[in-house]
């Protein structure tokens, strides 16, 4: 089951590893205008991470320009863009259709998650974000084509069983939808 995952510190390891070679990917590819890049994290209040890798989750790795002072944010297999809680918190916690009137699952319950937030994170999946250049540009990968109202579901059966070596793989595959410039539309979330 993937609520398994949840409870696998190595596996909340394996992601901060994975953060910090994007982050170092990030910095050795450098300002667009010249400059250093130096360390400029920020600080994160992480929802749904294990108290005991909660101290390594309380920043998103980020960058400024010594010359130009822009800031260089790297992808992260962590965060889901700016939502509070962990990427892997909303990949598995919006695969099932929610209704308005529906109890609260165990699981959402434990981690204190609204039924309307968790109707924003299944509308996010079915009409944000099938319309970002990401998606419009990776959605040829998968034949036959995912039905877009089983987001992000659709994509986790295309990845594997629900297991840590699947979800790893996509996180990282949505991995460029972390950083802003690659997100088209306003998020709803």
């Amino acid at each position: 089951m993937c609520h398994v995952i949840l409870q696998d510190i190595k596996f909340f390891q394996i992601l901060l590893r994975i953060d910090h070679e994007l982050a170092q990917q990030t910095r050795a590819a450098g300002c667009p205008c010249g400059g250093t890049l130096h360390q400029a994290n920020y600080p994160r209040k992480p929802r749904g991470c294990p108290v005991e890798v909660r101290t390594d989750f309380e920043s998103r790795m980020s960058f400024c320009c010594s010359d130009c002072r822009t800031r260089s944010t790297s992808m992260s297999v962590r965060f889901l863009g700016r939502r509070v809680y962990l990427g892997l918190i909303v990949v598995l916690m919006s695969m099932r259709p929610v209704k308005p009137t529906a109890a609260p699952t165990s699981l959402s319950q434990v981690l204190e998650i609204p039924v309307r937030t968790l109707q924003r994170w299944r509308q996010w999946w079915q009409e944000v974000f099938p319309m970002t250049s990401f998606w419009q540009t990776n959605c040829t990968r998968f034949m036959p084509p995912l039905a877009i109202d089983t987001l992000p579901a659709a994509l986790m059966e295309r990845f594997g069983q629900c297991t840590a070596a699947p979800i790893e793989r996509l996180l990282v595959f949505l991995s460029p939808i972390t950083v802003a410039p690659l997100v088209t539309l306003k998020e709803v979330c």
